[in-house]
């Protein structure tokens, strides 16, 4: 499955079947800890105090009141008819192995505000006039009663899959969450009769309906693999709040009764195990998370009536520690394993002389590797400079690879016999996207190997989606166009570049620019720079409506900065900004902002930064550093981390010291501190007593000034605690004084870590946004 996300901090994928997702503790606790004694915004990281909300709620009114009510606007009804058009593709999945078989979709519209799974046949799903049957109306159950939660956002569905020979495609665990939190509910549900399983009820379906950070998935019919908060005392979670021990469950018992079959340490991220079927073979891994970036992999090889006979905690295959590389990422292809590498393996055993390079993907008998065999290991990707692997996708006969050039697609195409157990690249493959525009492929069917049809999707800044059905066995070459999305925002005269600047160590850095093709370089343009910059996550092309009729159409100018800690490059393209290093992304984006200063497409007073999660932690320093702060006229900071000394205590937080550093330590802190922007903003610019300094700061930054800023989060976040942006926004209207001039704060109360948990609430939260930045940048004027 493709995992898409907006602004997710560092949702990585460790296979196909185990993910390495972060998730928080229960985000409703009062923290026991007050923070910084010297900190007197510390109490606002008392998520739904009464104190608090009553400032959330003065501070959203007062933003609200400022910039203009959203709803009365014209960007809030064209993004909301944008999210609720009728025309947009539902992506669909089919569910079963025969042709036959029904495709699934998830749909959200004005209608059905909390969504509905429906499903349609293959002939009707490619007619202009679908005919949807709706199997899940979210909008018709119960509410939720947990918190601020007013509704429950749909998180997914996981599979029965019981392997070729008994695959029924009957069941499915449909996981809730109350209000976009990351911790949701998990509820057994029947495809046949397309209603929940009791627990109660003669079938006894598996239910967990206390909200938790909880991962589960099927093992057998009658048996899950489950991780989660027992006994809601938080004694079966790491310090990261991920589960730390994994049950075996069977159907009909108690989860009380649910056996241990794996645990970790406390100071890890996580715990998972997950077993599956392959292409006629079944492979079952515990997996140990040490850090973001860091695992151990456990094995066995087991029989389809090896899993369906005997329950996991009565197996006696042993588990065998995998002989790779802790920073590497293991899946599989029938009897393969695939090992994605993070850095350089020279001379494996077998391949002497022989280095593959971070970023390398290689595939080999996973009998072999067990061994510590590496004789036969064949590279699919080799990374060069330009080129790296962006994702894969597969078939039943084949793997896909999704490789980038200079943030430009070319799919690949190779072929497994499993005869030889090699690989054969297909010819046909190789054609590369036009500049701003992308391409995707996925199998078409939740079970990806049942055949080799693909679904092709087509889309770009500028260029509406298409979805087009094609098949793997002549690299997609002949498709056949099942579904296109319309215009919807106006493109005439618009054209997309892509740049680069070279940032301050001569590394050249790319940026995309979406602009009118007659645009007059006279320094006037408002201009938008957007950037994420961690976790290995590009920043690819993509149609946002959203964007062209929030921003495009009013004359703003799009800019998407590919700095170094994202994906573009690789492995080594985020590494050169990790922990001590992080300053490297910032400088990447003053290098661009001054490129577009220096080219007269806008100037100061009218260029403007935006970014979420790890986005907002770049926005939080690009306001407060001394270069970056005088480039930027305006900033919009979404769901972000500022105190990077409290960060890894607050919820998700600790899960991703491997990307920033650990605080605690007092030569980690060294360098956290000089990104930190709360710090900066407290001690640096404002000269206030730091705790725990060795002297008071005695020369404050009074030539500073805060650009125009508007900070939003979320009540519901569970992964980005909140305070992060509360506390910065008190200290910037209380203790700045002069050196602030527009700083306004809005805070959904549902939601989670994307800001929203419904179309309204994405309307809402991004017409505010762009009739702000319309408002400080004189967006026309």
């Amino acid at each position: 499955l493709k995992l898409q996300f907006l602004y997710l901090i560092g949702t990585r994928c460790a296979s196909a079947f185990g993910l390495r997702r972060p998730c928080a503790r229960g985000w409703v606790r009062a923290l026991s800890m007050s923070g910084d004694s010297g900190d007197p915004h510390a109490w606002l990281e008392e998520v739904e105090g009464e104190k608090q909300l009553a400032w959330v709620k003065d501070q959203s009114t007062e933003c609200v009141k400022s910039v203009g009510e959203p709803k009365e606007t014209e960007t809030y009804t064209r993004i909301k008819s944008i999210l609720d058009s009728k025309e947009k593709i539902p992506h669909s999945y089919r569910i079963g192995d025969d042709d036959a078989s029904p495709y699934y979709n998830f749909w959200q519209d004005a209608t059905h505000v909390q969504g509905i799974w429906r499903r349609t046949t293959l002939e009707s799903f490619k007619s202009a006039d679908t005919e949807w049957h709706t199997v899940l109306d979210l909008d018709k159950l119960p509410p939720p009663t947990t918190g601020t939660a007013k509704t429950w956002v749909w998180h997914g569905s996981t599979l029965l899959d019981e392997g070729p020979s008994r695959a029924q495609w009957d069941r499915a665990l449909i996981k809730l969450s109350p209000g976009g939190s990351d911790a949701d509910i998990c509820r057994e549900f029947c495809l046949k009769t397309e209603e929940f399983v009791a627990p109660d009820a003669a079938e006894q379906g598996f239910a967990l309906t206390d909200p938790a950070k909880t991962r589960i998935s099927y093992r057998s019919r009658n048996e899950t693999l489950v991780g989660t908060d027992f006994g809601g005392d938080k004694s079966t979670l790491t310090d990261s709040g991920y589960p730390r021990v994994v049950k075996s469950w069977k159907r009909g018992t108690p989860i009380t009764d649910a056996v241990t079959v794996f645990e970790c340490q406390q100071a890890d991220i996580s715990a998972s195990m997950y077993c599956y079927h392959d292409r006629g073979f079944v492979h079952e891994f515990q997996l140990r998370s040490i850090t973001f970036y860091t695992s151990e992999y456990f094995h066995r090889s087991l029989t389809a009536d090896g899993v369906a006979g005997t329950t996991a905690d009565a197996e006696t295959t042993p588990f065998r520690k995998v002989p790779i590389p802790e920073d590497a990422e293991l899946g599989t292809f029938a009897d393969l394993a695939l090992v994605t590498l993070r850095t350089d393996l020279k001379d494996p055993k077998g391949k002497d002389g022989t280095t593959f390079l971070a970023g390398a993907m290689i595939s080999l008998p996973m009998d072999e590797l067990m061994e510590g065999n590496w004789s036969n290991a064949f590279a699919l990707f080799s990374p060069t400079p330009a080129r790296s692997l962006s994702s894969t996708s597969e078939t039943r006969d084949y793997v896909i690879l999704k490789v980038l050039e200079d943030v430009k697609t070319v799919l690949e195409f190779y072929k497994y016999d499993p005869a030889t157990r090699s690989w054969m690249k297909q010819d046909g493959a190789g054609e590369s996207v036009a500049v701003g525009d992308d391409i995707d492929v996925s199998s078409h069917c939740r079970n990806s190997e049942c055949d080799n049809t693909l679904w092709l999707t087509r889309d770009g800044y500028l260029t509406p989606t298409t979805l087009e059905m094609g098949t793997a066995e002549d690299c997609c070459g002949a498709t056949t166009r099942v579904k296109s999305k319309p215009a919807m925002f106006n493109a005439d005269g618009l054209c997309v570049e892509q740049q680069f600047a070279t940032s301050a160590d001569g590394t050249r850095i790319p940026y995309f620019i979406i602009r009118r093709k007659d645009i007059a370089y006279d320094g006037t343009n408002a201009v938008l720079l957007d950037a994420y910059g961690g976790f290995e996550i590009a920043m690819l092309p993509g149609y946002s409506a959203g964007v062209g009729a929030g921003w495009l159409e009013k004359g703003g100018v799009k800019v998407i900065a590919n700095i170094r800690g994202g994906g573009e490059y690789g492995p080594k393209w985020h590494q050169a900004a990790l922990k001590e290093h992080r300053y490297k992304c910032y400088e990447d984006v003053e290098a661009i902002a001054q490129a577009l200063i220096d080219s007269k497409l806008t100037c100061k007073e009218k260029l403007a930064c935006i970014g979420g999660s790890n986005g907002g932690l770049l926005v939080g320093n690009l306001i407060t550093r001394p270069i970056s702060s005088t480039l930027f006229g305006a900033a919009v900071c979404q769901v972000p981390l500022l105190d990077m000394k409290r960060y890894s205590q607050l919820l998700a937080g600790a899960s991703w010291m491997g990307e920033y550093g650990d605080p605690s330590k007092p030569e980690e802190w060294a360098y956290l501190r000089r990104h930190s922007p709360y710090h900066i903003l407290r001690h640096d610019i404002l000269g206030k007593d730091e705790e725990g300094a060795p002297e008071p700061v005695t020369a404050p930054r009074k030539d500073w000034k805060c650009p125009k800023s508007l900070f939003v989060t979320s009540t519901r976040d569970d992964r980005v605690h909140p305070a992060h942006a509360r506390k910065m926004v008190a200290c910037l209207q209380q203790e700045a004084g002069d050196h602030v001039d527009v700083v306004q704060y809005w805070e959904n109360t549902e939601g989670g870590h994307g800001g929203a948990a419904d179309n309204s609430q994405r309307a809402y939260m991004w017409a505010l946004t762009y009739n702000f930045l319309a408002q400080v940048l004189a967006v026309g004027k």
